[in-house]
Formats: structure tokens, C-alpha cells, sequence
């Protein structure tokens, strides 16, 4: 195999034997040439681990085919890695699969099978897994509504980050839903959620401060939001643009608008 021969004396150039290259390496040498954009490399690395059954490596080929990324876009080769990933128990794998099932790629469209997997990735502490189901639902469209349980997964997400889920909890709180409305907790939820980029959350906090619902009312703050959410693609933004507008002199949507366009750590 040439190809771990390289690997071995790029990686660690004493070794004499590629069986010395541990599982690890070989997928942190995969990872690193990914993240340079050369998925073919890492795809070549990838694939013997894949057919050794390395449950990850079987979800990245996947994820791979899914995509285009190195190899040219097949669904069905897709479903088949996903599958055997999650197979396995790998809960990436299994929330990869789930999104397929969920959209009919490479398999026939199924709501259920979808949440059986992301629930299986969720229980294993999959953020976007857990961000998913909660969505599912809260919604109630694709799975039977548990406000509960929306909740609850929209927490464990938040807790790891995921800003569509702080988003979703200011939603719940401002919405009654399963829950006593709460104005200040959903605001608090959302200015959370505006720091790490979530247009949505930016689009509700900028209509909690217009409004001064759960907040301080600021009628500048509001309007920056407003106009950063929407460049966000934010479609929640847009019943509030002009009432946000029309209460503000010229130079203070000027400055509403110099405090939209700066780098978001300077946002308000």
C-alpha cells in the first residue's frame, strides 16, 4: 500500500514498518488534509480504515459522497457508508444518516426512521443530533410535539454551543410553550444566541428591544440587530424594519447601520 508508506515517513519518519501508524494518526493526517480542502487525500487515507471498519472513517466517505467533497456526489454510495457507520454506533454517523432519511437522499424519505436516529445520535451527546430532534418536536410538521422534550434537547444543545438552540429556547419562553411565558428569559436566550452569529436570534432580540419586551427598550440597538439579522437572510427581521425605522431621527439610524456593519464582537 504506497500510499501508508508515505503516510508513515510524512507522520513519523523513523518508523520502518506502516503497521507502526496508529488508527488515530492515520485520521488526524486525514482530518488535517481535509481541512486543507483536499478531500481526495484524505479520502484515500480514509477508505482502507473504512473497509477495516472504522466507524468515523465510514461516516467521513459518507459525508463525502454526500457532499461532492473529493469523489463525485452519489447519494446511494452515501446512504451505504452512513449506514454501515451507523451500524456501528457512531452517533456522527447516525445523525448523517438521519439527515438523509430525513430529506429522501440515497433512501426513501422517512420522518420516523429520521427521528429513531437522531435520538439515537442525540443519547449519545451529538449536539446537532439533539438540536434536530428538538426542532422536530417543537414544530410537530415530521413527529408527534413534545414541548417537554423539545425543551429538553434544546438545552443539552445549547449547553455545547449550538446557537439555533438558544434560539429555540427564546421561542419556547416567549411563546408559552410547555412552559410559563417568560419575556426576560427569552430575550436572555436570544442575546445569547446573537453573539454566535444565529440570524434568527439576532432578528428577536432586535424585536424584543424595540419593543422592550424582556429588555431595556433601545430603539438603536433594536434597529441594528434588525438590520444584521436580515443580511443574515433572517426573514423573522423583516415585520419589524420599518416600525424600527420610523421611530429614529436620520442620525441615529446612521448609527444603527455603522453599528450593523461592524465585526460582530464590536456588535452592540
Amino acid at each position: 500500500m504506497r500510499w501508508l508508506d508515505g503516510l508513515a515517513r510524512r507522520l513519523r519518519p523513523q518508523a520502518q514498518d506502516a503497521e507502526e501508524i496508529s488508527v488515530a494518526e492515520q485520521m488526524a493526517a486525514a482530518y488535517d488534509a481535509a481541512g486543507r480542502g483536499d478531500h481526495a487525500a484524505a479520502l484515500v487515507i480514509w477508505t482502507p480504515l473504512a473497509h477495516a471498519g472504522v466507524a468515523r472513517a465510514q461516516n467521513n466517505i459518507g459525508a463525502c459522497f454526500s457532499e461532492g467533497l473529493g469523489v463525485e456526489r452519489d447519494a446511494d454510495l452515501a446512504a451505504k457508508w452512513l449506514s454501515a457507520s451507523a451500524q456501528a454506533g457512531d452517533p456522527v454517523g447516525r445523525r448523517n444518516l438521519a439527515a438523509a432519511y430525513f430529506k429522501g437522499e440515497g433512501v426513501e424519505q422517512d420522518y420516523g426512521r429520521a427521528a429513531e436516529l437522531y435520538r439515537a445520535a442525540a443519547e449519545r451527546g451529538d449536539a446537532p443530533a439533539q438540536d434536530m430532534l428538538s426542532w422536530m418536536l417543537l414544530e410537530g410538521e415530521v413527529a408527534v410535539p413534545d414541548y417537554a422534550e423539545a425543551r429538553r434537547l434544546a438545552e443539552a444543545a445549547a449547553a455545547q454551543g449550538i446557537a439555533p438552540s438558544m434560539t429555540r429556547l427564546g421561542m419556547i419562553f416567549h411563546n408559552a410553550l410547555g412552559v410559563e411565558r417568560d419575556a426576560k428569559a427569552a430575550a436572555d436566550w436570544w442575546a445569547k444566541a446573537t453573539v454566535r452569529g444565529d440570524a434568527d436570534g439576532q432578528a428577536m432580540l432586535g424585536a424584543a428591544l424595540h419593543l422592550g419586551s424582556g429588555v431595556t427598550r433601545d430603539p438603536v440597538a433594536a434597529l441594528a440587530w434588525l438590520i444584521r439579522a436580515r443580511a443574515g437572510g433572517s426573514a423573522l427581521a423583516d415585520p419589524f424594519l420599518a416600525p424600527a425605522r420610523a421611530v429614529l431621527a436620520p442620525d441615529e439610524i446612521a448609527e444603527a447601520e455603522w453599528r450593523a456593519a461592524a465585526p460582530l464582537e464590536a456588535a452592540p
